[in-house]
């Protein structure tokens, strides 16, 4: 990722932490990077909702993308500095978000709102990042070097802190509040 990324990317934080209101409903599934998000979004999606869409013809996840219906609050809601209108969000409300726990913004760890931590095999989650960083790489470059990417993913070089420090921070705030996280 580039600087001009990242620049978006801490944008993205820095106005989702002064920005977002959270509300008791909420319910925000939090992952490091490369961790099964995904299916994890849609399941969410459809517990969340199951008795809004009994038509399963007509169910939102056979037309949209998980990340559309669950989307990120650095990554897109609030990236770019901009701050999003969030009236059209029923109740409860599904987000997504990369960030460590020290990094939620406040009005998160102050409401009732609920956390859903997924933890990912971090052999797996590594593996994964490897190979999604590969596919991001100009071909003229040639593939990340193994070793580099493994330095980077242990020292959090990348969307958020160190893997271990993103897992246990919720691994932390779950034991002291499980009924606000779920691990």
């Amino acid at each position: 990722m580039g600087d001009r990324g990242r620049k978006k990317i801490l944008q993205g934080v820095i106005a989702c932490q002064q920005h977002f209101q959270a509300q008791d409903t909420d319910i925000l599934l939090v992952t490091t990077p490369k961790s099964d998000t995904t299916w994890l979004k849609a399941i969410l999606f459809a517990i969340e909702n199951r008795t809004h869409y009994p038509n399963m013809n007509r169910h939102p996840l056979l037309a949209n993308n998980p990340h559309d219906l669950v989307p990120f609050l650095e990554l897109k809601l609030y990236v770019d500095k901009q701050v999003p209108d969030l009236t059209s969000f029923t109740s409860s409300r599904l987000f997504a978000t990369h960030l460590p726990f020290s990094s939620l913004p406040e009005s998160v760890t102050c409401s009732a709102s609920k956390l859903v931590y997924l933890c990912r095999n971090p052999m797996n989650t590594f593996s994964s990042l490897h190979h999604f960083t590969n596919k991001l790489r100009p071909p003229s470059l040639g593939p990340n070097i193994l070793e580099d990417v493994f330095d980077m993913f242990c020292r959090g070089l990348c969307l958020c802190e160190p893997f271990w420090d993103h897992v246990l921070g919720y691994w932390k705030e779950s034991l002291e509040k499980p009924q606000k996280v779920l691990f």
